[in-house]
């Protein structure tokens, strides 16, 4: 079985023989094969590595993101720091796709604009394969934008500098003043306009690894990595803390980084893990406006470096619309997920009564995700955290041969047809598991599946093969028309 997981990319995780088979199927039942092949390597994409944009406020960071993801996702305003959700995107340019993390959007006055670029600028280069630089070319280098190329300087890691608002051939001189960043060639771009945006993607994509840097745990069989996240004050230092308890075998500094230890090695139930980034909130950013953007900032970065997240939320409080955006972020990075609830021991009976109908009516999308009762304080159930993480992880790891993933599909498609919309009852014919670390699925049907069938679908996926502890992602092809032929 190993042997067909990890033949060549471009089956996605099927092997030579399997691949040969479905591709057998999908011509029987009318399929283009380059359409199918491009499903399967779209769908089998391991990791994606990641683009950080970073540059001070209103230097146009949104409006690039926006043109590189294609559509209008980022908050754009005319005053700089404008506070969003998400803060990363999938993005594709020449055939080649990534993840894009936006920056863009905070200025804390109060904290001083260089210290806030700073720190947002710390944390997306911590999560990321290459650097965007977006510096205002009508402005010109400030202290700011130095301070931020010493950061990226020490990080070590491939800048691509943008010379934004660059609106036509006049201001390309503007531009060549930035060489004295000493960053290399900037790219004159206007990304209102779109200008230039494509000559400086291909300088991405030469600056982009195939793949990210890391490769997971098992193939060089270092430690799995474990991101504990969850909104400030929850208890991920005291979670730590108690964890590590003297069995702590070190604390690495990360090299090439201004902030505090990151990356702590911790032996839990005889086996070293690493867990990524974890404190909470530097203590600099005690204002809370801003907080929550940061602690966007920082998720996104620890979860893009760790294969499980250990979401931790306080069982004493009601569950937050924070908690509940943190735990869609895992989910949308693809992650193991485990759920911690925390202060267990200080619940009465009543608050245990209310959690529980919070956590079916608030928490219902990942019902499937391991849950463990615990308390950082006292250690309780402290043992139970990693089986629970195991189970994520093998979950996540899970695939299903396609001839039995189709024998499934036959029964299911027999015994709950999907409905009749307008005349016409839409089928899936056949499908295969593309790639794990999520579970990826493609589904080839005969027309269009209404997302409750998909979730229908994902359901007894998940009771027939297990996926405990893991998103699964279902991406669906529908068949041309040939002409009238039934």
């Amino acid at each position: 079985m190993n042997d067909q997981i990890h033949s060549g990319d471009e089956h996605g995780e099927l092997g030579d023989a399997e691949y040969a088979e479905f591709m057998e199927l999908a011509a029987e039942e009318g399929f283009d094969a380059d359409a199918v092949e491009e499903a399967i390597g779209e769908a089998g994409h391991g990791p994606l590595p990641v683009l950080a944009v970073v540059g001070r406020p209103n230097v146009g960071k949104s409006t690039l993101v926006n043109r590189i993801i294609g559509r209008r996702e980022a908050v754009v305003e005319d005053k700089p720091g404008v506070t969003r959700d998400r803060v990363t995107y999938e993005a594709e340019w020449a055939g080649r796709r990534f993840k894009l993390v936006d920056t863009g959007g905070w200025e804390q006055d109060v904290l001083g604009i260089d210290a806030s670029v700073a720190a947002q600028a710390e944390y997306a280069i911590e999560a990321a394969d290459a650097v965007v630089f977006v510096v205002d070319s009508t402005v010109g280098a400030t202290d700011t934008d130095e301070a931020v190329v010493k950061l990226l300087r020490r990080a070590g890691k491939p800048v691509v500098l943008c010379a934004n608002k660059v609106d036509g051939p006049s201001g390309e001189a503007d531009a060549t003043a930035l060489w004295s960043l000493g960053l290399g060639e900037p790219h004159p771009v206007s990304s209102l306009h779109g200008r230039g945006t494509g000559d400086m993607l291909d300088a991405v994509l030469e600056a982009l690894p195939d793949a990210p840097a890391q490769t997971f745990g098992t193939a060089v069989g270092g430690p799995r990595r474990i991101a504990l996240i969850g909104r400030p004050n929850v208890g991920k230092s005291s979670l730590l803390n108690k964890v590590a308890n003297e069995e702590r075998v070190v604390v690495n500094e990360l090299a090439g980084t201004t902030r505090d230890p990151v990356d702590e090695l911790i032996e839990l139930g005889g086996v070293t893990w690493k867990f990524v980034d974890t404190a909470g909130i530097r203590r600099r950013v005690h204002l809370q406006e801003g907080a929550d953007y940061y602690a966007s900032l920082r998720t996104a970065a620890a979860v893009e470096k760790a294969e499980v997240a250990v979401v931790l939320i306080d069982a004493s409080e009601s569950i937050s619309v924070q908690d509940q955006r943190i735990i869609t972020m895992a989910v949308e990075a693809g992650r193991a997920m485990v759920v911690a609830y925390n202060k267990w021991d200080t619940l009465d009976e009543e608050r245990r009564y209310y959690l529980e109908r919070e956590i079916e009516t608030e928490l219902a999308q990942v019902a499937w995700a391991p849950r463990v009762n615990v308390s950082a304080t006292t250690g309780r159930h402290m043992e139970k955290l990693v089986p629970a993480i195991e189970t994520a992880l093998a979950g996540w790891e899970t695939r299903v041969p396609t001839g039995r993933l189709n024998a499934f599909l036959g029964e299911i498609v027999a015994s709950h047809p999907h409905p009749i919309r307008g005349g016409k009852q839409p089928r899936i014919l056949f499908g295969t598991q593309a790639g794990t670390k999520p579970p990826r699925f493609v589904l080839f049907a005969s027309g269009f599946l209404e997302h409750g069938y998909r979730r229908f679908v994902e359901r007894r996926l998940r009771e027939e093969f297990g996926f405990a502890g893991t998103p699964i992602h279902i991406s669906v092809r529908v068949r041309e028309k040939r002409g009238r032929k039934k």
